[in-house]
């Protein structure tokens, strides 16, 4: 996986920013898209997760919503499907 472009975190929840590159009418285009995940050890490991406990959500909107206005402030988020 290419290095995120953008990573924003709040404690073990973290959001990172990728930039897809696709073609669309054969034309190269870059295409947002949003990662997300925990961070928790388990037996002195750092492993990964998307199920989240109750006290995580405050964090997970945070970073989310982070995410969501760096994308817009660049003017790349996607268009919902009309």
């Amino acid at each position: 996986m290419d290095k995120p472009e953008k990573v924003f975190k709040a404690g073990v929840i973290q959001a990172s920013v990728f930039r897809n590159e696709r073609k669309v009418n054969g034309v190269d285009t870059y295409i947002p898209s949003v990662s997300f995940q925990k961070r928790y050890q388990e037996e002195g490991q750092w492993k990964t997760t998307g199920v989240l406990d109750t006290r995580d959500l405050p964090k997970a909107v945070l970073v989310l919503s982070k995410a969501f206005d760096y994308l817009v402030s660049k003017g790349d988020e996607e268009e919902e499907p009309q």
